[in-house]
């Protein structure tokens, strides 16, 4: 009796997806975008936890995974209009913030509607403090009473963090980073951030 072969499949991640990946390889490369850890993003798509750090960098070392990687960045930049450029450029905003924006000549504070973009885009909110004040005679009913006095203070975004986020974002400072078996993600990434911030 002739017997039926099965068919042979995928053992690391079963039928083939589309673009050439299996099931288990597209959800890795879902999850990956979540927060572009390697490791976690192995285990949450069912890869075994005990080897997902050395699986997930041999995942993204793949070209056809790297690609699926890359495609899923670029939608997910038109669906948001989040794009790295622009990210940037409100690092750069706060970097490079010049708190003086935030007050007249006279020291006080400026309204929201008189700040302009960029110190309006800088400042976390602003407290408003009542002190003890003192005695003063109310407008509407001409009598003496005691008159609060408010300070207020600006809270800005930190700016050593920006400059930080900026710098790796330049290549200017380095962290480490989960090594990969070969360069295709680096340099796919490396395609999709040179083609964001070449000149208009």
């Amino acid at each position: 009796m002739a017997s039926i072969r099965k068919p042979a499949g995928n053992a690391a991640g079963g039928k083939r997806a589309s673009g050439g990946l299996t099931a288990r390889q597209s959800r890795f490369a879902a999850e990956y975008l979540l927060d572009l850890n390697a490791t976690q993003a192995a285990v949450r798509a069912g890869y075994s936890s005990r080897t997902a750090e050395s699986t997930g960098p041999r995942l993204l070392g793949k070209m056809h995974v790297a690609e699926a990687v890359r495609a899923a960045m670029e939608k997910r930049e038109q669906r948001t209009g989040i794009t790295q450029d622009r990210v940037l450029q409100e690092l750069a905003r706060i970097a490079f913030f010049d708190i003086r924006t935030l007050y007249r000549e006279d020291g006080s504070l400026k309204k929201p509607s008189e700040l302009d973009d960029d110190a309006a885009a800088a400042l976390a909110g602003v407290d408003v403090v009542e002190m003890a004040g003192g005695m003063g005679i109310d407008a509407g009913e001409g009598d003496v009473k005691h008159v609060p006095a408010y300070t207020k203070k600006a809270r800005v975004f930190n700016k050593n963090t920006a400059l930080a986020n900026a710098m790796r974002h330049l290549g200017m400072m380095k962290d480490k980073v989960e090594h990969c078996g070969n360069l295709a993600i680096h340099q796919l990434l490396a395609d999709v951030d040179g083609s964001q911030l070449r000149p208009k």
